[in-house]
């Protein structure tokens, strides 16, 4: 059975689940925040270590204004009204990417959660929030003071996952095969799931069929 440590998810379809529906795409965004509890509770229960989401991108200021606006509002939300769960199930709520583009109100709610769950020593559940690949390996590059020593693990600990390990599967939800700049460096050796489910339809019965598979791969490493 392979360990599993980090598994990191690719929340797609929201919009087009709400608009196959006739609703707005923000109706989709609204229920696929209700699946990002349910899996987190889940990814707790069964012992899982981190669990790494994707929930705006450098890209995705692209959007419509009002779906960005609607997107900052309902994080700020979802995490004032997640607090107590996190701290029920032990979960460190943490987060990846460039925060300072966010309102000095959503920074500071963004700050509190995590000081609130600091000392949870469960699952870590990391948001990644204004998070590009490309932009993070910038900001690491930026914070080199030389490249004399440079290699992998030093290389690592610039990152803004450096205190997480390596992503053990990646899952994209939403029927599209490809990575989207998410952790481009991180899933060197992930085991990757594309699947059609789109977020809002997923569930843990689909994450838990995906576990499974992934303990009947054989997992080499570059190596025989």
């Amino acid at each position: 059975m392979n360990k599993l440590n980090h598994i990191a998810i690719i929340m797609d379809g929201n919009g087009r689940w709400a608009e196959s529906r006739g609703k707005r795409r923000t109706f989709g965004h609204k229920k696929g925040a209700q699946v990002v509890r349910e899996i987190t509770i889940h990814a707790s229960n069964i012992g899982l270590n981190f669990l790494t989401l994707y929930a705006f991108s450098t890209e995705n200021w692209k959007r419509p204004r009002h779906e960005v606006e609607f997107l900052m509002k309902l994080l700020d939300e979802y995490l004032q009204k997640e607090l107590p769960t996190y701290l029920e199930h032990d979960v460190k709520f943490n987060v990846i990417g460039d925060i300072s583009k966010f309102s000095k109100k959503l920074q500071n709610r963004i700050s509190y959660t995590m000081e609130k769950t600091a000392h949870c020593k469960g699952l870590t559940q990391t948001l990644a929030i204004n998070y590009g690949s490309k932009d993070e390996i910038i900001r690491a590059i930026r914070r080199l003071d030389s490249c004399k020593d440079i290699n992998e693990e030093s290389f690592d600990k610039l990152l803004d996952t450096a205190d997480m390990p390596p992503v053990d599967i990646l899952l994209r939800t939403g029927g599209e095969h490809r990575i989207s700049n998410f952790l481009l460096w991180q899933i060197a050796y992930a085991e990757l799931f594309f699947i059609d489910t789109l977020w809002p339809d997923f569930n843990s019965a689909i994450l838990d069929e995906i576990i499974k598979q992934f303990g009947k791969i054989t997992r080499r490493f570059g190596g025989i």
